[in-house]
């Protein structure tokens, strides 16, 4: 082996096995999460009550200002960052899997565990959801026909009233393969951040991975992501207090079943 090849593997990071996941292990993982919210529920359930608050006040304040059209984008961009959301929920679980006392506040403990590489994880769903803002604005300039819709029904008359087809089908396209990209890169990212000693990138690579040589089963488990967080969505934000909790909680064995402990 030539010099060159030595240092190109020695610089290269250590890839992590990634193990095979069935199309059972989805509900399993859901079986595992509710099981982990019925012994943590009183830190669980307020962690989800918690979310249900501040999503209700942040609605709230973009209708008093006359905002409400963005509301919508709010709702979509939620799916985006609940990865980095229900980070104290898989401090809970790694406490309960560890047989350690729970507290409040397992948020800030697993943030300040690692701030810097989440930080990357972070920015990278930040750095999403503002080209799927941006990539709106530049459809909407190309494809809108007609005059500029009042931002009071914007959503109504853009996407419901069946008129701009061309723009609607752009955008939810678009929308979805960048939501794709973000849940490739943090399907498992941010518990193996919290869990282990390793780099951001090196996580986003270990999730893609994942979700790439497993795509039946993670397509499954991000259906049953979406099902569960939009009822909590619909229910006015209510269903929050359940299904973030149950989705997060589940999230940590996902992430136990599919990197081995030894990795």
């Amino acid at each position: 082996m030539t010099e060159t090849a030595v240092a190109e593997q020695q610089a290269r990071p250590h890839a992590i096995r990634v193990n095979h996941v069935t199309l059972e292990q989805p509900w399993e993982w859901l079986d595992k999460g509710w099981h982990d919210m019925i012994r943590a529920r009183r830190y669980s359930l307020t962690y989800g009550a918690v979310i249900v608050l501040i999503s209700g006040l942040i609605t709230l304040g973009f209708m008093v200002e006359g905002l409400t059209f963005i509301v919508p984008f709010m709702i979509a961009g939620f799916y985006l960052v609940a990865p980095i959301i229900g980070l104290g929920l898989y401090q809970m679980s790694a406490r309960l899997e560890r047989g350690e006392a729970l507290r409040f506040c397992h948020f800030l403990e697993a943030w300040k565990g690692n701030q810097a590489q989440l930080g990357v994880i972070t920015a990278g769903l930040l750095i999403i959801m503002q080209l799927w803002m941006m990539a709106n604005f530049v459809l909407f300039a190309l494809l809108y026909n007609g005059i500029h819709p009042p931002l009071d029904n914007f959503v109504g008359i853009v996407f419901l009233s069946g008129e701009q087809n061309a723009f609607a089908f752009a955008s939810i396209a678009v929308g979805f393969v960048l939501a794709w990209l973000a849940y490739a890169i943090s399907a498992i990212s941010v518990p193996m951040i919290m869990d282990r000693d390793v780099d951001g990138l090196t996580a986003i690579r270990t999730s893609v991975k994942a979700v790439v040589e497993n795509w039946q089963a993670m397509t499954l488990w991000a259906g049953l992501i979406v099902m569960f967080i939009a009822l909590g969505l619909m229910s006015f934000y209510v269903g929050l207090f359940i299904a973030m909790p149950l989705v997060g909680h589940a999230t940590w064995h996902a992430y136990r079943d599919i990197i081995p402990r030894a990795a």
